[in-house]
């Protein structure tokens, strides 16, 4: 047995730590979780206090009263481990007052017959003072109502040790670091007591408990202030999972292994013009139209029709199977994207492109017909205007054609370009239509390859460089070289500069009535470049030009090179 000096230094000293770690929550509220841990480790410091003064009373009347009244802090342990578990891993949907209510009613009855103990023997049949080793102590025969309390505290121990135990395989070192203080600071009583219980050890009556706070409040303390433990929550977690299933801008639909409809969200019910009431439990079959044809996984090869209230919508389908731990299937999510707009807004790109391709220039054309008749009388200026417009409108044609193949085409099938190949052939194509222009080639490396979509970038950006040059010889230069896995183009020109109006423009990425652009020439580079998943910047150069420079990945580096 313990002696009585050291006992109740040991036992001063765990209320110490016990208030200490307190006062630390307090100073935490309103973090989830702060007050009901609060609420737990004033349960555990007044339990302390309780037995400091058991050990001092001298007579058995004393000793029963400082017993009866440490239930007090001994019920409020388990229930508020419980709140706190379930408040800071973000489960406090449980945490409805008609629940703490329920959880309480227990513990609460406890209070009850412990302080009422001499009028039944529901709590302790028998109370006597015993001299052991010079020191009295009380023995009491526990009656049922202990071992119901006593198991009631465990079971709620062991609901809340579950949710707490799950972030030690968090990906978060701080999460794991605070739970394994947080068990650490509850199994360490618990399992003295469920030794003292079974009679392990002979501690002379004294349940040990209190003592083995002391080491509970050092791991709540350094969970407090060693990982964080209310700097770094994981409380929004797991309400953020369900938030970003229920409110989710796609529809979603979960089905079992037996293709049973068993979860949908709000998104879903729109598109499939249901109620969850009526598809829950129900075959998926009867929910979702053309089900049978759908993947086991992967994506739906051709949009899915659904006919609804809100009139016929356009989804791509897409299946993602749900497996156990042990790779058993368990089910499968099935999400519906709404590409109605996309595929309006495609048609429209055809139509366009349709009619630059032929209504446009068609047109184009007869005008510049009857300007050469206008030509051979006394409108020969007016014919000159006439067919410079009108080339003009052929030009944003051809541009307005080139934009629509940029985003019709799929790049990444289109075999990469080596850049010195690349830059020869822009600028050779260039300089056939425009003759009187010095383009050159500079530095160009021979072991670089770009993705195909850099071929319409980098002939626009000589086009340009070119087309806005009002000196008497428009010169331009393209060169290129590699920087660590990226491909940098610059095309410099002694011309007329780009307007600031003009980069503020691509650097807002959208147009307004007052702030626009000059055409679709540097539109096209923009949208080229963000294709091959590149940047582009403009910059005037002194005393006159601009120079462009285009960053792209070198696709001809492996990809685990790139992304070192």
């Amino acid at each position: 047995m313990v002696p009585i000096a050291p006992l109740t230094v040991v036992l001063f000293a765990t209320i110490v730590i016990g208030v200490a770690a307190t006062l630390t929550a307090w100073r935490a509220r309103p973090e989830p979780g702060s007050l009901p841990l609060v609420a737990m480790l004033a349960g555990q410091s007044w339990w302390s206090t309780c037995l400091v003064f058991q050990v001092q009373a001298t007579t058995l009347q004393a000793k029963m009263f400082w017993v009866d009244i440490s239930w007090v802090g001994v019920v409020v342990i388990p229930v508020a481990w419980l709140a706190f578990a379930l408040q800071y891993t973000g489960r406090d949907e449980y945490l409805q007052c008609r629940y703490l209510v329920l959880v309480s009613l227990v513990p609460a009855l406890t209070i009850v017959l412990a302080l009422t103990g001499e009028y039944h023997d529901l709590f302790y049949r028998e109370s006597r003072l015993l001299v052991q080793n010079g020191s009295l102590r009380i023995h009491r025969t526990v009656g049922p109502w202990f071992w119901l309390i006593t198991g009631y505290t465990y079971l709620l121990g062991l609901f809340g040790g579950i949710p707490i135990l799950s972030l030690l395989s968090s990906d978060a070192r701080p999460f794991r670091g605070q739970s394994f203080a947080l068990l650490l600071g509850t199994l360490a009583p618990w399992m003295s007591n469920v030794f003292f219980l079974l009679g392990f050890y002979d501690t002379s009556g004294l349940d040990p408990t209190p003592v083995a706070f002391s080491v509970s409040g050092v791991a709540y303390l350094a969970a407090v202030t060693r990982f964080r433990l209310f700097g770094a929550s994981p409380s929004p977690t797991h309400r953020a999972r369900r938030l970003v299933f229920t409110k989710m801008h796609d529809g979603a639909v979960v089905v079992d292994r037996h293709d049973t409809v068993v979860d949908m969200n709000e998104p879903a019910t729109e598109v499939l013009g249901v109620s969850p009431s009526d598809a829950l439990g129900s075959p998926a079959t009867s929910v979702i139209p053309s089900y049978d044809d759908f993947p086991s996984e992967g994506a739906l090869s051709t949009p899915l029709s659904i006919d609804s209230d809100r009139g016929v919508g356009r989804y791509d389908v897409s299946v993602v199977p749900i497996d156990d731990v042990h790779d058993r299937p368990l089910g499968r999510v099935i999400s519906f994207h709404d590409v109605s707009d996309i595929l309006r807004e495609r048609q429209r790109l055809k139509v366009l492109n349709r009619v630059l391709r032929h209504n446009l220039r068609t047109e184009a054309n007869l005008i510049a017909g009857y300007a050469d008749l206008l030509a051979d009388g006394d409108e020969a200026h007016e014919s000159s205007l006439i067919k410079e417009r009108t080339q003009r409108i052929i030009d944003v044609g051809d541009k307005g054609r080139a934009v629509v193949e940029l985003f019709e085409r799929d790049w990444s099938e289109v075999e990469p370009r080596d850049v010195a190949t690349l830059l020869d052939s822009c600028v050779t194509d260039v300089a056939a239509e425009y003759p009187e222009a010095s383009i050159v080639v500079g530095e160009a490396p021979t072991n670089a390859s770009v993705l195909a979509v850099l071929k319409p970038v980098v002939l626009n950006l000589v086009e340009n460089s070119v087309e806005h040059n009002s000196t008497d010889v428009p010169w331009v230069e393209v060169s290129a070289r590699v920087v660590e896995g990226t491909v940098e183009i610059r095309v410099v020109d002694n011309g007329d500069g780009i307007g600031d109006y003009e980069r503020r423009v691509l650097a807002q990425g959208e147009e307004s009535p007052l702030e626009h652009g000059s055409g679709l020439g540097l539109w096209l580079v923009t949208w080229g470049v963000d294709i091959a998943d590149g940047s582009v910047t403009f910059e005037n150069r002194q005393p006159s030009g601009s120079v462009a420079t285009v960053r792209v990945p070198n696709v001809s580096v492996p990809a685990e090179v790139q992304a070192r």
